[in-house]
């Protein structure tokens, strides 16, 4: 049987199209119907930059704000990450029907990963040598330290966790292995977070590396 669709939000799937088609592949383009949350997509265009296609559910996010009532602004810009690690760029538009009731939403999530690297580039061009001053780590908390060196190793390697192969993962275990990084309570599931992997595949990591030395 075919889905029902409310009317007004029929006239948002060319718009969807139109987007999707204007700005590529990497720009995910879908259209929902709250009259059912567990099945909302009416049409989705380039679901491979989060995966989904018209089986899946929205996203937990859009789904906290929906059941939190919380959509009496469209939310613009927000950034979140993909499964793998990706950098994406998202917006959410609700629709309202004639009495102004949230029916809908129309959301964009733009795979911006490339151009993260692009801005790195353009940074590292553009540095001119300049000292920054920093603060002593002795006047910051332990998980600040945590987030702020192991986001300098991943800096180093040049591109985004998404791009990351094993090796390169397996590298940068090992220097916050070096540094200590791991005596911290709470770090090796941190790091795990961050490197998209389970907590074991950062006990592994650790065996191949420490069986090295």
């Amino acid at each position: 049987m075919p889905k029902q669709v409310h009317p007004i939000i029929k006239r948002y799937i060319p718009i969807v199209k139109g987007i999707a088609g204007t700005f590529g592949s990497n720009c995910e383009v879908v259209l929902h119907d709250f009259s059912d949350l567990k099945n909302s997509i009416v049409v989705i265009e380039n679901g491979k930059v989060t995966g989904r296609d018209m089986s899946s559910s929205m996203t937990d996010f859009s789904l906290q704000q929906v059941k939190a009532g919380k959509t009496q602004k469209d939310i613009i810009n927000y950034s979140g990450k993909g499964s793998d690690g990706r950098t994406i760029k998202s917006t959410t538009m609700f629709i309202r029907d004639d009495s102004d009731k949230v029916i809908g939403c129309l959301c964009i999530n733009f795979d911006a990963t490339e151009f993260a690297i692009a801005k790195r580039a353009l940074s590292e061009l553009l540095d001119f040598g300049q000292e920054e001053t920093k603060e002593e780590p002795s006047s910051k908390k332990i998980n600040e330290v945590l987030k702020e060196v192991v986001q300098a190793k991943i800096d180093d390697m040049g591109k985004p966790i998404a791009y990351l192969n094993k090796d390169e993962k397996v590298h940068i275990v090992n220097d916050l292995d070096a540094q200590g990084v791991f005596l911290i309570k709470g770090a090796i599931d941190y790091v795990a977070d961050i490197l998209c992997v389970s907590r074991y595949t950062i006990y592994n990591y650790l065996d191949e590396t420490r069986d090295d030395k």
